[in-house]
């Protein structure tokens, strides 16, 4: 209630100063009465306060109604405008830009499309934007808390205090956001709401900051509302026109914080890393760097994949812009960047999104379906609409604004099913009485749809290891739309057979061979990733048979198979050269390794495989397709041999494989081969440059016209002790 002129009773006064009133915008700022304008303004410690327009122009002094700094008064205006004050007391005086006196920034047709579900540029909107609004610089904040009673940002600006800066509710979208003329970018902020039982909740950091604080520190930060100049046009247009399935596709998945470090165990920060990691994959033949989560994430050894920013890349290496230019170069070198992305799951932390605005907001309310039982994590509630917009625009924002090539997607099978690691009992079925979790499932082909539909040429693999069926089939034709999924049954299988002793591998022939019988059902990459060098699982090294020359030797062969098996292929860092020690995250890799020779060789066979397989569309051009493979041994158990074909479907001739999975030359063995004449070798993972003993068939083969295996051809070879040869028609 107002008076005669204007005046705000003392209840509504006590509600504006304590910070608890409804709507602080219908009472403070500048408001029309019947005899022209009032302005009210809460300025704590002001004995006596000025009202001037943005022009200089002084339009009145307002008065104090009570001893907290609640100010009231007529202004000469005409027009309603935004004002600043001139306060004064004992010890000084200051000037402030009236944050209530600005109009909003969002619109209806943003709460329309929130609302719906459907915005596809929601980090436009929300979080914290640096903007000119109503003539004036300053920061405009965007909040979705549809259940909170209130919503203020407190900052290093304001004293961390909630009175000050108490947001508009925007009620038929469940928005809340406020302008702060003249704040500047490097602002640290949270949000501080009361939620919907009326009590205060931990501080929020921003779910939409595009910058956070370094760990351990929680806040979020203004970010630089000035955009990176791309200059990477001639790639994305290249980028665009290819067919990724049919292109060479070899990632290097890459945790950033040890890969490399200072000498003081300090961190390479992105331009660093652009200026070493990035020509260190390009010249090793990499085509990707997959990199492990780089949202912010509150504890290193996560390794990224508890974030809780997910629109702000971590403050561990720099700012964002230093992250748009980690891209950059990387596009510059020819190499995408593909970025791990964690939408199955997100910390409980306090000032993460776990209960949001005192409610079951971002989780499901039942533990049953928003609790996941592995990780100790919260699971995201795909079907309400505003989270799974929030998802696909975070999946967008990676796209647009810092140009990823692919997102490589974590623990999709945990989304899939809904008794995912849970006893009976511990689930709740769908509406069919199933385990599929649907909304999950709708989530995922919508993401994949949209990102594939927004931004051509970009990538999305799928972490999946189950049987579920067409992941990488079009959504339209019934499948969740990824380009790629991982192919975790080859990597058990292939790894398996390796650690067996040679003289017991007979016994296990069909690992090598099974994985065939499915290889084209999917767009397969074969993952030497991460997970298979942690936790006691030691390195590849390791998990290689025999003494240690036969496990180098082991290694360069099971490399070069992986290389010549149709699927894309996929090495965690560190395994390029053999690392030895099993990889943790809070050192550097073991780089001192290459001056040995058989370290140093795996590095050369591997920048070699990279090569060939980049060079020979046989290798790569039906890596998805049966037409593209062909056995021609697969049944030699006894002798631990394998034969095979790729084939581009064009008009080059077959590429042919051979490896020797035993500490055993074998002198004259048949090979069929489908044409005769002569065969290079063009890798023989037995070279002495590769640290082998240098075995094998002097670089050429000459192949007879005296067919073997239904083949036309053969030729009479020596495959080299634990060793794999790839060989290329000359004719």
């Amino acid at each position: 209630m107002t008076g005669p002129q204007g005046q705000l009773e003392q209840a509504e006064i006590a509600a504006l100063v304590s910070g608890t009133h409804g709507d602080p915008f219908s009472r403070l700022g500048v408001h029309k009465i019947k005899s022209g304008f009032v302005a009210r303004a809460v300025i704590p410690g002001a004995e006596a306060v000025s009202v001037f327009g943005l022009d200089g122009k002084a339009l009145g002094d307002l008065k104090a109604r009570n001893r907290e700094g609640f100010f009231e008064g007529k202004i000469a205006l005409k027009d309603q405008k935004p004002v600043f004050y001139e306060a004064s007391n004992a010890g000084g005086q200051w000037t402030l830009v009236d944050p209530y006196s600005f109009g909003p920034v969002l619109g209806p047709m943003d709460d329309y499309y929130v609302a719906e579900g459907t915005h596809l540029r929601l980090y436009d909107k929300l979080g914290a934007h640096a903007i000119t609004h109503e003539g004036i610089a300053g920061v405009a904040f965007a909040l979705w808390a549809p259940n909170a009673r209130r919503v203020s940002v407190v900052g290093d600006f304001n004293g961390w205090d909630g009175r000050r800066h108490v947001l508009r509710h925007r009620a038929g979208a469940g928005l809340w956001e406020i302008f702060i003329p003249e704040l500047e970018p490097g602002a640290h902020y949270k949000f501080e709401i009361i939620g919907a039982r009326g009590a205060l909740l931990p501080l929020k950091a921003d779910p939409f900051a595009f910058r956070s604080e370094l760990r351990p520190k929680t806040a979020s930060v203004v970010a630089s509302p000035q955009p990176f100049s791309w200059s990477d046009q001639d790639y994305l247009k290249a980028r665009r026109e290819k067919d990724q399935r049919r292109s060479p596709m070899a990632i290097y998945e890459v945790h950033l914080g040890s890969w490399k470090r200072h000498g003081d165990g300090g961190f390479l920060n992105y331009r660093e890393l652009a200026e070493e990691l990035l020509p260190y994959a390009a010249e090793m033949g990499f085509t990707h760097v997959e990199l492990l989560p780089v949202s912010e994430h509150p504890f290193d050894p996560s390794w990224g994949y508890q974030p809780t920013g997910l629109f702000a890349p971590t403050a561990r290496f720099g700012l964002p812009e230093d992250f748009a230019f980690f891209v950059y170069r990387a596009h510059a070198l020819g190499l995408g960047i593909i970025v791990d992305w964690v939408p199955a799951h997100f910390p409980t932390d306090e000032h993460g999104l776990s209960h949001f605005d005192g409610t079951s907001l971002y989780e499901h309310d039942d533990p049953r379906l928003g609790f996941h039982p592995d990780w100790n994590t919260a699971i995201y509630n795909f079907g309400r609409t505003e989270v799974s917009a929030f998802l696909i625009n975070n999946a967008l924002y990676w796209m647009e604004r810092f140009h990823a090539d692919g997102l490589r997607v974590d623990a999709v099978a945990s989304m899939l099913y809904l008794d995912y690691s849970r006893k009976a009992g511990e689930w709740v079925p769908n509406e069919e009485g199933g385990r599929e979790n649907k909304q999950a499932t709708a989530f995922l082909r919508r993401m994949n749809a949209t990102s594939y539909g927004t931004h051509p040429g970009v990538v999305t693999v799928a972490e999946e290891s189950t049987a579920w069926p067409g992941v990488s089939q079009p959504v339209h034709a019934g499948g969740l739309g990824f380009g790629f999924k991982w192919n975790m049954g080859f990597m058990h299988d292939t790894l398996s057979y390796m650690a067996h002793e040679p003289i017991h591998r007979k016994h296990h022939h069909n690992e090598l061979t099974f994985g065939l019988l499915y290889a084209f059902s999917e767009n397969f990459v074969l993952p030497l990733s991460h997970d298979e060098v942690v936790h006691g699982k030691g390195s590849l090294l390791t998990k290689m048979a025999g003494d240690d020359w036969q496990k180098f030797a082991n290694l360069r062969a099971y490399y070069a198979f992986m290389w010549a098996y149709p699927g894309k292929k996929l090495l965690f860092m560190g395994q390029e050269f053999a690392q030895r020690n099993e990889w943790s995250e809070a050192r550097g890799l073991d780089w001192d390794l290459l001056q040995y020779p058989s370290h140093g060789g795996v590095r050369t066979l591997i920048r070699d495989l990279n090569a060939l397989y980049r060079s020979l569309p046989q290798l790569h051009a039906r890596d998805c397709e049966g037409d593209g493979f062909e056995w021609l041994i697969a049944d030699d158990r006894d002798n631990s041999v394998f034969a095979w074909m790729r084939k581009s479907g064009g008009n080059h001739r077959p590429v042919v494989a051979v490896s020797n999975f035993t500490p055993v030359p074998r002198q004259d063995y048949v090979l069929p081969l489908p044409h005769w004449g002569r065969w290079s070798e063009r890798i023989n993972t037995d070279a002495t440059h590769y640290g082998g003993s240098g075995q094998g068939n002097f670089g050429v083969i000459m192949a007879q016209q005296q067919g073997s295996h239904g083949q036309p051809a053969s030729a009479r070879i020596t495959p080299p002790p634990l060793a794999t040869l790839i060989l290329e028609s000359e004719g």
